[in-house]
């Protein structure tokens, strides 16, 4: 089967190889069509994104390398535009929403950059209630994606980053399922798909993809649809275990 892979990551942002690198990789691996999609700036950290300034030749970029290997593969330029990002998505083939912190008081909290950083979090700014947090996730995951005009969900329970395999909270909690399901039925009425990302494979702090099977279960009942993204930050995570996870998936 010839893959597409709409969520990379590049030197722009925080990738480890070029645009250039990405898309010949993916051509050296047959796909069909590569999306290189870095992370939109944020106020609170800018350290792991896409400056700004830099979006127009970021852009030029990408449209070079679409016309330079139109022939051999796809190439698209989109944005993984963050929930705490106000750039113009003028420009861009397609928008992935992401939420990678939750406001509070002024200040943030990254669910999906440390673990220790979570549970300082939690103590600091919810009581050492975590599905406090949680919830004001989820709030933010479907308000956010309602309001940008977001072409596809990213990696929508990315809070369990850190839950192999030393869980910080439990997923069959009634506060958490009916969390992640209200936002979910929210963001259904978008009509755009939710990714099944193995980025955290890829990088070890996995062993399954984001959304975990309920929900991707929960998200197929309702006419939802899935596509699989391997949030690659390199060359070999391009489709990180794509074959495997298609046929879970298809089945769950």
């Amino acid at each position: 089967m010839r893959y597409t892979d709409l969520h990379t990551h590049t030197v722009f942002s925080d990738g480890k190889n070029t645009p250039e690198e990405m898309v010949l990789a993916a051509i050296d691996k047959n796909m069909a069509c590569i999306g290189i999609s870095d992370h939109s700036y944020t106020k609170m950290d800018a350290s792991y994104a896409l400056p700004p300034e830099k979006i127009p030749e970021y852009q030029r970029t990408i449209r070079q390398l679409k016309e330079k290997y139109r022939d051999r593969i796809e190439v698209l330029c989109g944005i993984e535009l963050d929930a705490c990002s106000d750039i113009s998505t003028q420009g861009f083939d397609y928008v992935i929403g992401s939420v990678h912190h939750v406001d509070v008081e002024g200040d943030s909290v990254p669910v999906d950059w440390r673990a220790d950083l979570i549970e300082k979090g939690v103590e600091q700014y919810f009581g050492g209630d975590i599905y406090a947090l949680i919830e004001a996730y989820y709030r933010k995951a479907a308000t956010f994606a309602r309001k940008k005009g977001i072409d596809i969900i990213g990696h929508i329970d990315v809070l369990t980053k850190f839950n192999e395999p030393t869980p910080l909270f439990d997923t069959e909690h009634p506060r958490y399922k009916k969390a992640w399901m209200d936002a979910v039925d929210e963001l259904l009425t978008l009509g755009v798909p939710f990714e099944i990302n193995t980025g955290a494979i890829a990088r070890g702090y996995r062993t399954t993809p984001y959304p975990a099977f309920p929900i991707a279960r929960y998200i197929r009942s309702r006419g939802g649809r899935l596509i699989l993204s391997s949030d690659a930050h390199s060359t070999n995570g391009l489709c990180c275990e794509f074959d495997k996870w298609q046929a879970v998936y298809d089945n769950i």
